[in-house]
């Protein structure tokens, strides 16, 4: 035991009850319980440096060793192939296995046998294997965050139906806000009357809803808090699902998405003469940029899915026999984050390249939400008792849609503008 030698921290080990003489550690070798309290003792007081011991042998070792684990597997299930499979049930406890290391020099043959040490060449920048049994890293798939909730309109429902009113706005060709007419009015001319157009949105809560089970087993004996990182994992779920019924939601029993042809606020815009089929050109962009709301256009965002990159990186511009790069100019830097000066946000739940909705340009603050009870969740050991089971429920329960019944016609021109602009099927 070097690290508790008389020679070494004499003066701090008399304070803490350790070893100050020969004959104590004679004593106290002869006596195998006195000497496992005293081990438990020296570990509780050191556990601070044990952690940090762990960490960085570990990191080192495996990192050294270029160590990879294997991919997702089932959590009931023996994983064969991880690392430190091979090291399962050498142990009794977490505790057994960190006062081995913790009295172990980490090279040499004095190690116990039963520790497996990683970059043994590099002496004792090496590491000891954590058991896979130990592991209390979970490795999970990030979810892409929310889109359209941080910049939708948002609001409580107090209710299970609430109706939002609003200003029926469809044509400002004579007047604005459905009706409000604003004429040049000679001396002693008459007045001209006009009120603006009333109407509501109704939102009706819809039910949003997960559901697991666990063996009592794995609750009792995973290594990680299972009831908080079910709650965690269902949470960040039903985010990521009412997202995509903000986005794509047909209305039936959800919500209607502004990227759905339910919306009735929704603008389509043609594709080119001659134009290639699953292909996106910079036409195609100009031409939504020019039908977004005017007062708009410093909110809105451009959200597209993935599979537009390499039609987004490659995008030309003919200028006489010759024609330019418009997005990427050069491979060396990362690609900008913006088109026309408005941000691009990449997502799995947009239409694939060359259908409707594969890139769209929204001002989501024309969409509503309305929130009727948030993320809840509830556990029943009785549902399964005869299997030995607990049952998780998570439910939520919401609604939403865009709050325009139509586009907008402007007070002169041809086309009709919209906060919810996308591109027409290039089939």
């Amino acid at each position: 035991m070097p690290e508790y030698d008389v020679s070494e921290r004499q003066g701090d080990a008399k304070s803490k009850g350790r070893i100050t003489t020969q004959e104590q550690l004679e004593t106290l070798l002869t006596s195998p319980a006195e000497l496992d309290s005293y081990v438990e003792r020296v570990v509780q007081d050191e556990m601070g440096d044990v952690n940090g011991l762990i960490k960085d042998a570990v990191a080192d070792g495996v990192k050294a060793a270029r160590v990879k684990r294997p991919g997702m597997f089932d959590p009931n299930e023996p994983n064969p192939e991880a690392v430190g499979a091979d090291m399962d049930g050498k142990f009794g406890s977490m505790g057994e296995f960190l006062r081995t290391i913790h009295h172990s020099p980490r090279y040499g043959d004095h190690n116990d046998k039963r520790l497996k040490i990683l970059g043994e060449s590099e002496g004792d920048a090496g590491g000891f294997l954590v058991p896979e049994e130990f592991r209390t890293t979970l490795m999970t798939l990030a979810l892409e965050e929310a889109i359209v909730r941080p910049r939708a309109f948002t609001m409580p429902m107090a209710s299970d139906r609430v109706r939002i009113p609003a200003i029926r706005d469809t044509s400002h060709a004579s007047n604005v806000f459905g009706g409000v007419s604003v004429n040049w009015t000679p001396e002693s001319g008459t007045v001209t009357a006009s009120e603006p157009t009333f109407s509501q949105i109704a939102l009706t809560a819809k039910k949003l809803t997960g559901h697991t089970i666990s063996s009592n087993e794995l609750l009792a004996d995973s290594a990680i808090g299972l009831s908080a990182l079910l709650t965690q994992l269902f949470g960040q779920a039903i985010r990521y699902f009412e997202d995509d019924a903000f986005i794509a939601g047909d209305g039936a029993g959800e919500p209607v998405g502004f990227n759905n042809a339910n919306n009735p606020a929704l603008v389509s815009v043609a594709k080119e003469t001659g134009q290639a089929a699953d292909t996106i050109v910079w036409e195609n962009l100009v031409n939504m940029y020019a039908r977004m709301l005017p007062s708009s256009l410093g909110r809105a965002v451009w959200i597209a899915n993935p599979d537009t990159f390499p039609q987004l990186a490659t995008l030309q511009l003919s200028v006489g026999t010759g024609g330019s790069a418009i997005w990427i100019n050069n491979g060396q830097a990362g690609p900008p984050a913006s088109i026309l000066g408005r941000p691009l946000v990449f997502s799995e739940k947009m239409n694939t390249v060359g259908d409707a909705g594969d890139i769209m340009f929204a001002d989501l603050s024309y969409y509503a939400i309305g929130d009727r009870q948030s993320v809840t969740v509830a556990s029943s050991p009785h549902v399964r008792f005869t299997t030995d089971e607990t049952v998780w429920r998570f439910i939520e329960r919401l609604d939403g849609r865009p709050w325009l019944d139509s586009p907008l016609t402007p007070r002169r021109g041809s086309n009709t503008l919209s906060p919810f602009v996308r591109i027409a099927a290039r089939a």
